[in-house]
């Protein structure tokens, strides 16, 4: 096997191990503790042990999972591997695209959003808290590993339906649990909401190659939920008019992104090309 399927396996892999390690502990064991939990508000060692288990290996498996391949087959150090997992090369660009996709889930937020009762400023407060523990927790796997990697494997729209789908189906057991952000809501709803925003983020990770604008408003979409119920907003299914105005405006901006982040890269290869060319030329005529 090919050492960059071997990775992709790998990762898989590993997201398969968590998911059903979360899967049979959360959902099997411990959703009695949980459900006691939201019933009484009574902390009890067994809920301490769902929320553990839920915050170090749930959330964070993407993260987990590109983070073992790294170490342990590319043989990247943990230096290199943050390093890498932060750097924006084109800062200004990255700041801009994320902006504005941002805004938009901003403005759709505003006009059409039912506050939950908290104070506004929850919004910022949660969105940087979860820009570590949410953004570059999934989009550490999602968009810093899988995608480009079936980018090498199938074209970009496919590319980005593949890793939608897998995302999709790694969110099914919040269906499942009573206790869980998204029980009770329409699962394709979400479905198609998922799979408009893995078109956005591949796109915008396409433009920047940054991983860190992703885990940006990936936090940033989900920090919403702080102050306005989040799953009305953007799980309804079939959805009413502003719902799939702001799901095309999205989807067609993510499109067309794509297509100009396509462009670039072709004609900054050519470029490079050209470049490497002229200077064997150059050398070539000095000997």
């Amino acid at each position: 096997m090919k050492r960059e399927n071997a990775n992709l396996w790998r990762y898989l892999g590993w997201i398969a191990v968590f998911w059903g390690f979360t899967f049979v502990t959360l959902n099997l064991w411990l959703k009695p503790y949980s459900i006691a939990y939201a019933q009484t508000g009574t902390i009890t060692p067994g809920y301490l042990a769902y929320a553990l288990i839920g915050m170090v290996f749930s959330t964070p498996a993407p993260f987990l999972s590109v983070l073992i391949v790294a170490v342990c087959w590319e043989k990247i150090g943990l230096k290199a591997f943050f390093t890498r997992l932060v750097h924006t090369e084109r800062k200004g660009k990255a700041a801009l695209l994320t902006g504005g996709f941002c805004l938009a889930a901003l403005i759709f937020a505003l006009l059409r959003g039912k506050p939950n009762g908290p104070p506004w400023y929850l919004l910022p407060l949660g969105w940087l808290v979860m820009i570590p523990f949410v953004g570059l927790a999934e989009e550490a796997g999602w968009r810093g590993f899988l995608q480009p990697e079936m980018e090498k494997r199938m074209k970009f729209p496919f590319s980005v339906l593949t890793v939608a789908a897998i995302w999709d189906i790694w969110h099914i057991d919040q269906w499942l649990d009573p206790t869980a952000n998204h029980y009770g809501d329409s699962f394709l709803g979400f479905s198609v909401q998922i799979f408009i925003w893995a078109f956005a983020l591949a796109a915008l990770y396409k433009a920047t190659g940054s991983v860190m604008a992703c885990a940006i408003y990936h936090a940033f979409v989900n920090a919403i939920g702080a102050i306005y119920d989040w799953n009305a907003l953007f799980d309804p299914f079939p959805g009413d008019v502003s719902t799939n105005i702001y799901r095309a405006i999205v989807l067609i901006g993510s499109i067309a992104l794509w297509i100009h982040a396509a462009k670039t890269n072709t004609e900054e290869c050519q470029h490079g090309r050209k470049e490497s060319t002229n200077r064997r030329l150059s050398i070539g005529g000095r000997r």
